[in-house]
């Protein structure tokens, strides 16, 4: 698999979770040498990077992204499973905002 780079820091680690994508980079010479960011499944667009000094903390942070974006499509399935709030498909939000 080739190496990918964006912003020039090298892509560690991936996590997906239906159609959101969270990576690590990692980038030695930058002043934070670790960033996640969060994109859509199968495009390269990161956006909303959380910058880190260390791996472990860009580790935890990819960790909690993910797991928060499980919490929200749960939580959307249980709104669509009880009826609560009936909301059309097209006024739905598309995702709930990052903390």
């Amino acid at each position: 698999m080739e190496k990918e780079i964006n912003a020039g820091y090298t892509i560690t680690d991936r996590l997906t979770v239906a159609n959101a994508e969270f990576v690590i980079g990692q980038n030695e010479n930058a002043p934070a040498k670790f960033v996640t960011w969060k994109c859509r499944k199968g495009e390269k667009d990161y956006s909303r990077g959380h910058y880190c000094n260390d791996r472990l903390t860009a580790l935890e942070d990819l960790c909690n992204r993910a797991l928060d974006e499980v919490h929200y499509l749960k939580s959307l399935r249980q709104e669509h499973n009880t009826g609560e709030n009936p909301v059309h498909q097209s006024e739905k939000k598309k995702h709930a905002p990052e903390r």
